[in-house]
């Protein structure tokens, strides 16, 4: 058995520990803890990559270079694509 708990530090809690003891039971367990990068954090992280996504913010704040399409095209396109 596997279980994924995502949470904030300070939302730890007693309960949470009595919730792991009473699905796992007496079995050994390992407990990981990572920490998780921020989206945005991680997408501006390198200065390219910054640069590209606040051009390309600018230029949807002009309404530039947007690519328009109806509910039915866009079924249509990922049909196509998924089919490839």
């Amino acid at each position: 058995m596997e279980a994924i708990y995502k949470l904030k530090a300070n939302e730890i809690n007693p309960n949470l520990m009595e919730t792991i003891k009473k699905l796992f039971g007496s079995k050994e367990i390992t407990i990981t803890i990572t920490t998780e990068t921020d989206e945005t954090e991680y997408l501006t992280s390198n200065p390219a990559n910054k640069k590209h996504l606040l051009d390309a913010i600018k230029e949807v704040k002009k309404n530039k270079n947007l690519i328009r399409f109806t509910g039915k095209e866009f079924e249509e396109l990922s049909e196509k694509l998924c089919s490839e």
